[in-house]
């Protein structure tokens, strides 16, 4: 049976995404430790094998993403219905999913590095250290996967402070560890490695004790809830929909880094630069599109359109006003972070050249972030992917055309576009999510 949704305010939404930002705040705050405390040893090669080895365990990590989204979607649709057993039969379906594709990858080690290291070759010193990181780092895969689940799951209940604190948590304890393992007894690259391990599975416990409640219900203990095979068809279509959805994107993502690479070094590195300023971006919204997916997800389970059209208003309205403020921000003081971000003077000038992109990227992103968080919310998943990929044809059209003639001009113009049509081609089924919540869902 529908429950009673509380009223929607501003303050509501606002509750939501900001411990999202201030989480999202802490993320690169924990990498740049990890870099200078490696960066202590006199030598360049423990600081790109750790590179090495994070960026490839985050990326293989990433592809379990689908989990925090999809978890979601449903717990929020759960508690809309007022169904508190199948909200905690889906906190232990998340586990389940989490840990075990983490096994997975435990498993398949040896051909994820090989892989790894073949599209990715460094010297023999570097690959070395790299291996002996992600050896150590590899074990702790099932926590750090079971720990999207986790998320997903309190987000849907409204809970980011929960999901602030887990974050500080565990970076807390990397942190500590990284100063003790590297800089007091000398473990180097290995130290950092045990360091992220001992956070991961501290992590897993601490968002365990957050999420007791969940445990409180019979819901999770249920085997025949948990096992509901339409419940786990569900699962494994919607998240299906999102890794393919996702997989796009990245897709996108990494072609414009690769087709950037035609025009040089400086022109590489000058889009690296201006990446950072997407990323600005990217953590700076994602906190209102968790406030969509939470509270669509509760008007879809309860039925309610009204509260479904007030929800996507009110966090598109602060997502816009947010775009806004950071295109402003860009416009002024874009140069002098492309300053502090890079010493080289070439490519400070080609950054600063493609400037302009930054300021309008924002503006560009609204919608699809927040129609993004829409669709999660109301577990269209099929939209979502369908979406993408008319995005992902369209990007490539406009590559095609443009880059001969603009360069890399057209090479970001393909980018930004790319955006815009995901938004605008989601805003077009806008419509029919409506309809299909008024008939029932």
């Amino acid at each position: 049976m529908p429950s009673q949704i509380l009223p929607l305010t501003h303050g509501r939404v606002l509750k939501i995404a900001l411990p999202i930002l201030l989480s999202n705040a802490t993320v690169p705050i924990l990498g740049a430790v990890d870099t200078a405390v490696v960066g202590q040893i006199p030598s360049p090669e423990p600081i790109a094998a750790v590179g090495v080895g994070a960026v490839v365990l985050s990326a293989i990590y990433w592809i379990f993403g689908f989990l925090r989204m999809g978890t979601t979607g449903l717990t929020a649709q759960a508690l809309g219905e007022n169904d508190r057993c199948e909200v905690s039969a889906l906190l232990a379906r998340a586990l389940l999913i989490g840990l075990a594709g983490g096994v997975l990858l435990i498993v398949l080690q040896a051909l994820i590095f090989r892989i790894a290291f073949a599209a990715s070759p460094a010297s023999e010193e570097v690959e070395h250290m790299a291996q002996s990181y992600m050896q150590i780092r590899i074990w702790s895969a099932p926590a750090a996967v079971a720990i999207y689940g986790l998320t997903g799951w309190l987000i849907a209940q409204e809970r980011t402070r929960a999901v602030l604190v887990l974050q500080l948590g565990m970076n807390a304890v990397n942190v500590v560890l990284d100063l003790a393992l590297v800089l007091w007894v000398g473990m180097g690259v290995e130290g950092v490695a045990l360091a992220t391990f001992v956070a991961e599975w501290s992590g897993l416990g601490l968002g365990l004790w957050l999420c007791r409640d969940g445990f409180a219900e019979a819901g999770w203990r249920n085997r025949a809830r948990v096992f509901d095979p339409a419940r786990l068809r569900r699962m494994a279509v919607l998240n299906g929909d999102i890794l393919i959805r996702s997989l796009l994107l990245q897709a996108i993502i990494v072609s414009f880094m690769l087709v950037g690479g035609r025009f040089g070094d400086v022109t590489l590195a000058a889009n690296q630069v201006l990446m950072q300023f997407m990323m600005i971006t990217a953590h700076t919204m994602d906190g209102f599109a968790f406030a969509a997916e939470a509270l669509v997800g509760q008007a879809v389970g309860a039925r309610n359109v009204p509260h479904l059209r007030r929800s996507a208003r009110l966090s598109g309205l602060w997502c816009g006003l947010v775009a806004l403020l950071l295109a402003v921000l860009f416009w002024l003081f874009g140069p002098m972070l492309i300053r502090g971000i890079a010493a080289d003077e070439a490519v400070r000038a080609a950054a600063i050249a493609f400037l302009p992109w930054m300021v309008v990227s924002p503006l560009l992103q609204v919608l699809p972030f927040m129609l993004d968080g829409i669709f999660i919310g109301a577990t269209r998943s099929a939209d979502m992917r369908n979406m993408m990929a008319v995005s992902a044809v369209i990007y490539a059209a406009v590559l095609l055309l443009a880059l001969p003639a603009m360069g890399n001009h057209g090479l970001w113009l393909a980018f930004q576009v790319s955006f815009l049509a995901r938004g605008l081609t989601l805003a077009l089924r806008y419509p029919a999510l409506e309809r299909w919540v008024a008939k029932g869902g």
